[in-house]
């Protein structure tokens, strides 16, 4: 009977087109994942998509190929064929137009006439013949790539990766394992297994990319003698961990800075919940020159300085290109809280103990009330 590494080395053979996708686009592990697969992937002369819908580019990952290439969307993922037997009327011109989302074609013969028995439709297979999630931890959470695509994840095989305790083993094959540090490690162990030799320094810089990442530097409860272990052998074979550091932790913008000085004004906690959190009004990204997607850095800062913490929100208004009537939110606990259950009833989308959720037709003031009152109530029932 074959190992799951083994399955897995024979799905590859077995595929010309492969699409990689994962749940949270502001998580580095999951990015830096994808992107050193796809690189090994490659070099095993696999046509590689990846896909990721809430996906911004990160341009603290721009040491790393392939990092502005992440699409959030599938695209021409079945053609429809329509034939047309011309045998006995030569087609003279051919042109059409679009009415209320109805595409209609206009084929108009020399001599004779085209009929419906002159036609034929026909679709081609699907584009991908293999799929690889990335801390994922069900198909759901992949938003729009997959509730428009069901066809595609239900047709072919599916490859889980994910450390995540909540994962609903949806694969053909589950590399679900909870002990590992990050997803980067997983693959990692799963490439050395296939084929050591394949390890070139690209793919080892990517992978410790979100080794890195994840335990924050190595500095997290969830850092073993494994994982250094295998930081030490990634290095070993080329990763660079100066460009890494540089890039994650050394690069922030003046905008940036601006912004995390505005949160750490309005910082508080709640020491019975080890809650902290801080808000951001939409003056704020004015004023500072950042954007959305600086807010990434800060809920790591706030994480890396803030050891006493078990759970760290940040809500912030709509920036100026967006509706004003919109408060959006960024919520990461421990391992001992879930964060998807604790706001539920905001649907929030991501993993358990990291969410993304917007809420509409309140002002700041109000949902950070009614938001800190519900976190409250939820962990004092726990």
């Amino acid at each position: 009977m074959l190992t799951e590494t083994q399955q897995f080395e024979r799905l590859i053979k077995q595929s010309k087109h492969i699409l990689i996708c994962f749940s949270d686009g502001n998580n580095i592990d999951a990015v830096a994942s994808a992107l050193g697969l796809k690189k090994y992937l490659k070099q095993e002369k696999k046509q590689v998509d990846i896909v990721c819908e809430k996906y911004q580019i990160n341009k603290n990952l721009r040491f790393i190929d392939g990092y502005d290439g992440i699409k959030n969307q599938l695209s021409n993922l079945q053609k429809l064929i329509i034939k047309v037997d011309i045998s006995k009327a030569k087609i003279d011109t051919l042109s059409y137009d679009i009415d209320d989302n109805w595409l209609s074609i206009h084929l108009n013969p020399k001599k004779g006439v085209i009929t419906k028995q002159n036609l034929r439709t026909a679709q081609t297979a699907l584009k991908y013949d293999l799929v690889i999630t990335i801390g994922t931890p069900d198909l759901e959470s992949l938003g729009e790539v997959f509730l428009n695509n069901t066809d595609l994840f239900y047709s072919v095989p599916i490859v889980n990766i994910d450390n995540n305790l909540g994962n609903e083993h949806y694969g053909q094959i589950n590399f679900c394992k909870l002990k590992v540090a990050c997803n980067a490690e997983i693959i990692y162990e799963i490439i050395k297994k296939i084929d050591e030799t394949l390890i070139d320094s690209e793919f080892a810089t990517a992978i410790l990319t979100g080794m890195i990442s994840s335990t924050r530097s190595f500095k997290t409860d969830n850092v073993t003698p494994r994982v250094l272990n295998k930081a030490g052998e990634l290095m070993d074979m080329g990763a660079d961990r100066d460009k890494i550091i540089k890039f994650l932790y050394h690069t922030k913008s003046i905008s940036t800075l601006k912004l995390w000085g505005r949160t750490l004004t309005r910082i508080k906690n709640d020491p019975d919940t080890g809650l902290v959190w801080s808000v951001l009004t939409s003056y704020d990204f004015i004023e500072s020159g950042a954007d959305k997607e600086d807010l990434n850095d800060i809920i790591e800062e706030l994480i890396g300085n803030s050891p006493e913490a078990k759970m760290i929100l940040l809500l912030h208004e709509a920036n100026k290109n967006e509706k004003k009537n919109k408060i959006y939110g960024l919520f990461v606990t421990d391992k001992d809280h879930d964060a998807k259950e604790i706001l539920k009833q905001f649907d929030p989308s991501g993993t358990k103990h990291k969410v993304n959720f917007c809420v509409e037709d309140k002002n700041l003031v109000k949902i950070e009330e009614e938001i800190i009152e519900i976190i409250k109530k939820q962990t004092s029932k726990k």
